[in-house]
C-alpha cells in the first residue's frame, strides 16, 4: 500500500519541477523585450527639405538673384553628394533594419537583426546586434558580400535606451577599414532634433571638418552649419521649412561676418 503514495509523490514532485522549470525559461525569453533601432533621422541626415534648384526657374529674373541661396544650395549639395555615395551600404543597411524582427540571444545577452539588402545592385548580408547596459544600447552592424568580405563591422555606436541621443562611428570601407565618419544626433523633449557628421579619419586633411543639421522652434526653424578644417572657415545657413526663406553667413565667401538673405521666391533680399 505504501508504494503507490510514493510514485505519486514522486510524479507530482516532477511535475511541479517541470512547471517551476517551464515559467523560469519564458521569464528569461519570452518577457524580454529588443530595444527599439533608433529612428533613421538618427542617422540619415535630412537633405530632403531644402529648396530645389529647379525652384529657381519660376522665375525669369537673372540668376545673379539667387546668390545667396544658391551658394547655401551648392554647399549642401556637396555633402549630400559625399553622404549619398560614400555610405550608401551602410545607409541602405541601416534604413533596412525597420523592416525586421530581432532574436534574442542568451548566451550573447543581446538582441540581433539578420537580413539581407540590396544597394545599388549588389545584395549584401546584414547582422545588427545591440545589447542593453543600464540606461544605454551598444550597437554594432556587421556587413557581409558573398565573395568580397565577411563580417565586416562596417558601424557600430550607443545610444540611450529612450532614444533621447547617441552616436556612431562610421568605417571607410572593407578595403579601408579605418575611421571615418562620427555621428552624433539628438532628439529633445520639445521636439527639435540634431544630428552631426564630423570627419575623424586619421591623417585626413579634413578630419575635423563637419556639417550639423537641425530644427528649431523658430520662424526659420532649419539649420545647417557646415565647418571646412583646411580653410577653418564656417557656413552658417538658417530657412524656413515652409516658406522657404533663409539667410546665410560665410566670411571667406561673404567678406564679412554678415546675414545674407533671400525671399519665398529664394531671390536675394535685404536682410530685415
Amino acid at each position: 500500500m505504501k508504494n503507490p503514495k510514493i510514485n505519486f509523490r514522486a510524479i507530482l514532485t516532477l511535475l511541479v519541477l517541470l512547471l517551476v522549470t517551464t515559467t523560469g525559461c519564458r521569464k528569461d525569453n519570452d518577457d524580454k523585450t529588443a530595444p527599439a533601432v533608433p529612428p533613421p533621422s538618427a542617422f540619415v541626415m535630412d537633405f530632403g527639405n531644402f529648396s530645389d534648384a529647379g525652384d529657381t526657374l519660376k522665375s525669369a529674373v537673372s540668376a545673379d538673384t539667387y546668390t545667396n541661396w544658391g551658394f547655401s544650395c551648392l554647399n549642401v549639395a556637396v555633402w549630400n553628394t559625399i553622404i549619398t555615395v560614400g555610405l550608401a551600404v551602410p545607409v541602405a543597411s541601416y534604413v533596412e533594419a525597420f523592416n525586421h524582427e530581432a532574436v534574442y540571444h542568451p548566451d550573447e545577452n543581446n538582441w540581433t537583426w539578420s537580413y539581407n539588402f540590396n544597394s545599388g545592385f549588389a545584395v549584401y548580408e546584414a547582422e545588427l546586434t545591440g545589447a542593453i547596459e543600464g540606461a544605454q544600447v551598444n550597437w554594432a552592424m556587421r556587413i557581409t558580400k558573398a565573395g568580397a568580405y565577411t563580417d565586416f563591422l562596417w558601424y557600430h555606436g550607443s545610444s540611450a535606451l529612450d532614444l533621447s541621443g547617441g552616436y556612431w562611428i562610421l568605417a571607410e570601407s572593407p578595403q579601408n577599414p579605418v575611421d571615418l565618419l562620427r555621428i552624433d544626433w539628438n532628439h529633445f523633449p520639445d521636439g527639435t532634433a540634431d544630428i552631426r557628421y564630423t570627419n575623424i579619419k586619421t591623417g585626413d586633411p579634413e578630419n575635423g571638418s563637419s556639417i550639423w543639421y537641425g530644427t528649431a522652434l523658430t520662424s526659420l526653424d532649419r539649420f545647417y552649419n557646415i565647418y571646412i578644417n583646411s580653410t577653418g572657415n564656417n557656413t552658417n545657413i538658417e530657412w524656413s521649412s515652409t516658406l522657404y526663406n533663409g539667410r546665410v553667413k560665410d566670411l571667406l565667401h561673404f567678406g564679412d561676418q554678415q546675414w545674407h538673405c533671400w525671399d519665398e521666391n529664394l531671390m536675394d533680399v535685404i536682410c530685415p
